[in-house]
């Protein structure tokens, strides 16, 4: 098939999104092109270490360890910057399986296969990196899948607000917020989000909690 550049693969519970909670096997691909202030996870960028895999290897390594298991996050970084992406998503699929891409929402999702619950980061102020924010993802999105806003201030929950009503998001699909850990408590968030009585859903990352990768 082809290689892609991997920065880990691990077993876990989900910890956020749709499918929050099931056992998941997560394939995070190496690379990013967007710098957000808060990334939980700088190991996957710039010089640290990753490996080249073939697509055949790791779908062997889900056949022979995990095939009781539906469960495919493929994550990052920025799983679109590479372009056998594509290929990883489309074998998973013909295993049957349900497979969750997490993007960060500055790559055209018009390749992505209809199938594949996409979940999709639009980037608030904090992160610095809100003006790559692609709009017209929207398009592409349903009820399957989800709009991630993390939250840092409020100026970044009433941006996101803006965006939730501009674009009528949860007409037609689901959006999370979360709080920016460490720097935002998560009490406030929830308060906020009270106020609106509006159908969004807070979330804070369950593997955090617990405790787990």
């Amino acid at each position: 098939m082809s290689k892609l550049k991997i920065s880990e693969i691990f077993f876990s519970l989900q910890g956020e999104g749709p499918l929050i909670g099931y056992p998941t096997l997560f394939i995070r691909l190496f690379g990013c092109n967007l710098n957000c202030s808060w990334c939980d996870t700088p190991y996957a960028k710039g010089n640290n270490p990753h490996k080249e895999v073939e697509i055949s290897e790791i779908l062997s390594f889900w056949e022979k360890n995990f095939n009781s298991l539906p469960f495919i996050t493929i994550t990052g970084g920025e799983p679109l910057i590479q372009n056998p992406v594509y290929n990883l998503m489309n074998a998973f699929l013909e295993k049957n399986c349900i497979v969750v891409l997490e993007t960060n929402g500055s790559i055209s999702l018009n390749r992505v296969p209809k199938k594949v619950i996409k979940v999709m980061d639009v980037k608030t102020p904090s992160s610095n990196m809100d003006r790559h924010n692609l709009y017209e993802n929207f398009k592409f999105l349903g009820k399957k899948d989800a709009v991630k806003f993390v939250i840092k201030d409020e100026k970044d929950f009433e941006f996101s607000l803006d965006i939730i009503d501009k674009f009528f998001l949860t007409y037609y699909t689901q959006v999370f917020l979360s709080p920016a850990h460490p720097f935002l408590d998560p009490k406030n968030l929830a308060e906020w989000i009270l106020k609106t009585k509006k159908p969004l859903r807070f979330q804070i990352q369950l593997h955090k909690v617990v405790g787990i990768k």
